[in-house]
């Protein structure tokens, strides 16, 4: 048994930890669990970090449940990973994404969504793998990446569905930088304090002004 998602505080810094003892795929119970941690998130202070299992960040959606044909759960599934991405991509305080290894897929949006990627180093992979398995990405979660992930290498990471090795990554955009396995979980919390510092309102006032234009794309279509 896992409990998908567990919140730890540390001073300033709230540790938001992703593990649902495989691949940490966002199924129904991920999504729940992430939204559960993060009601007790503040909002008016401190920065956020969300970190995945040893090996891997996410595989993106739980491909079972689409697979299933249940449309109830596909749609409930659906419905909790995108308002996740825009609760995370209009979150009011600095979220530092931790990528501990392989991040495919939702992963890859769910990093694009956060406002600083810390990859660590090793023969990890980083794919929008949609198209390669017969999906679209929607207009949402694309917005989001788009507003992330260098235009030449748009085409490439979005429509081509190429696969990108962290180092790789980096020059994308989707990865700001790349972190020794020694030094990674301190590089993490040395970037999430540094951010914690930024002032309220005035992060998210300006974070806001930034993304305006994103979010009058992405908020029509999520917020019902």
């Amino acid at each position: 048994m896992t409990d998908y998602a567990t919140l730890e505080k540390i001073d300033d810094v709230s540790v938001l930890s992703l593990d649902d003892g495989k691949v940490n795929v966002f199924s129904i119970e991920m999504l729940e669990a992430i939204n559960n941690c993060l009601n007790d998130v503040p909002k008016d202070s401190g920065s956020l970090v969300i970190k995945g299992k040893e090996g891997i960040f996410s595989a993106g959606f739980d491909l079972k449940t689409f697979a299933s044909g249940d449309m109830e759960k596909i749609s409930k599934m659906s419905d909790l990973g995108m308002r996740f991405m825009y609760d995370i991509f209009t979150f009011p305080r600095p979220i530092v994404a931790a990528l501990s290894g392989h991040t495919i897929a939702m992963g890859l949006f769910v990093a694009c969504g956060c406002d600083y990627r810390i990859g660590l180093k090793g023969d990890f992979v980083t794919q929008a793998n949609e198209v390669r398995n017969n999906m679209d990405i929607p207009t949402s979660i694309m917005q989001i990446a788009a507003s992330r992930i260098s235009k030449k290498h748009a085409y490439s990471v979005l429509l081509h569905a190429d696969p990108y090795p962290f180092a790789k990554a980096v020059d994308a955009g989707i990865i700001d930088e790349l972190v020794e396995e020694s030094d990674f979980e301190a590089r993490v919390m040395e970037k999430a304090i540094d951010l914690a510092t930024l002032g309220h309102p005035h992060y998210e006032k300006t974070k806001n002004a930034y993304i305006a234009d994103d979010v009058k794309i992405i908020k029509p279509l999520i917020v019902k």
